[in-house]
């Protein structure tokens, strides 16, 4: 009897265990999402190193870089950031495929700030993709954006020189981001970088900017109440909308090189 009750008490503790580690996980964002079709395609070149690892399903790991947006300024729990969502979405989307996403975020950063840690925190993970969340506090500060060009071709030129996949992201959409005049200066400015270096952009600033105009979706549903941050709803649409765009690049990659595409791509908005 003493050893049915220790078996019981085992497998109990066992479940509860399984229980608290399945909660820890993030999962794919359940929400109802809202973008343009654009929301869902990455502007510009292709993510070729990210395509042909997934052709020959190898590991992948992801790196998600930047300040606050990325760490997860806003959301109610670690796996509500965006870096944790994105992981689960991209799971999804590559069935089969081992994917981890890192989260490199530190509020209050700019790219400065951010390459003087590119060695530590990306090279010496070896990522195959890395998403450079940038351009929010260059905008916030009041020494002008143009001392943030050069630094952020410098970065694009030490990915390329590592052979790492990258993807810019521009700045959230936000009060205290639109009433400084630098922030469209800002948003055109990283548009120009990524065609003339040819590097894709997942466009975040427009996706929220056309929740706020076209759909009149008040601030509170997307942003946490500084009106700056995020909030659990627009990290997780982020999430779906850039895995997503992943996905049907990587299909267009293998597509061009002749491949067999090994992912299924669910519709974002379908959810």
């Amino acid at each position: 009897m003493r050893f049915f009750r220790l078996a019981v008490a085992a497998a109990l503790l066992a479940a509860s265990a399984a229980d608290s580690a399945r909660a820890d996980q993030p999962t794919p964002f359940q929400g109802d999402c809202k973008a343009k079709a654009e929301s869902g395609e990455l502007a510009g070149a292709g993510l070729a190193r990210l395509a042909t690892r997934i052709a020959q399903r190898q590991a992948i790991t992801v790196i998600a870089f930047g300040s606050s947006s990325t760490e997860g300024a806003g959301a109610s729990s670690q796996i509500n950031t965006y870096p944790a969502r994105l992981e689960a979405e991209l799971k999804q989307q590559f069935p089969g495929v081992n994917v981890r996403v890192i989260n490199r975020g530190i509020g209050g950063e700019d790219v400065a700030e951010m390459l003087k840690r590119f060695d530590r925190d990306i090279i010496a993970a070896k990522p195959d993709l890395v998403v450079w969340q940038l351009g929010t506090n260059a905008i916030l500060r009041d020494d002008g954006i143009a001392p943030e060009q050069p630094l952020m071709l410098r970065g694009i030129h030490q990915f390329k020189k590592a052979d790492i996949d990258v993807v810019l992201m521009n700045p959230q959409f936000a009060p205290k981001v639109m009433r400084d005049p630098d922030a469209i200066p800002m948003i055109e400015m990283i548009a120009e970088i990524a065609r003339t270096t040819n590097v894709p952009v997942f466009r975040r600033f427009e996706m929220m900017r056309h929740w706020h105009e076209d759909l009149a979706m008040p601030y509170e549903k997307f942003l946490s109440s500084d009106l700056l941050h995020m909030n659990d709803y627009s990290y997780g649409c982020v999430a779906r909308y850039l895995g997503a765009a992943i996905a049907e690049d990587v299909k267009q990659q293998q597509r061009l090189a002749g491949g067999i595409a090994t992912a299924s791509q669910p519709v974002a908005n379908q959810r």
